[in-house]
């Protein structure tokens, strides 16, 4: 905690000094709980963490991904790829060309006495 006279540094740049230092390589985010990290906000700020890591993910300054037992925070720089089920859609599907393989999909209606 900052001694008395000191001045905080701002919620925004603890969150990023706190994913930086606290983070394991390979990883690039942090649990929110098994980290540290909301108990070292609450005792830094004497507030609850979770409304400051809200607010920087609606101006897109970190991204949150809910896990077991709390949150990952990443930078939004280093946030995980979001699958884009459209596209996910069409690689199940047959529609990417390029993800096919030359794999033919048979099923009930592809059998001589259906057709």
């Amino acid at each position: 905690m900052a001694a008395a006279g000191e001045k905080k540094i701002s919620e925004y740049e603890f969150i990023i000094r706190a994913i930086k230092k606290l983070r394991k390589p390979p990883y690039k985010g942090i649990h929110s709980v098994y980290s540290g990290f909301n108990q070292a906000f609450r005792e830094y700020f004497n507030k609850d963490p979770i409304e400051a890591t809200k607010r920087l993910v609606a101006q897109k300054k970190i991204v949150t991904r809910l896990v077991k037992g709390g949150v990952l925070l990443y930078l939004y720089e280093d946030r995980p790829s979001m699958t884009d089920s459209k596209g996910v859609l069409k690689t199940i599907l047959g529609e990417n060309e390029d993800t096919d393989n030359g794999l033919e999909i048979l099923g009930p209606a592809d059998t001589e006495d259906n057709q």
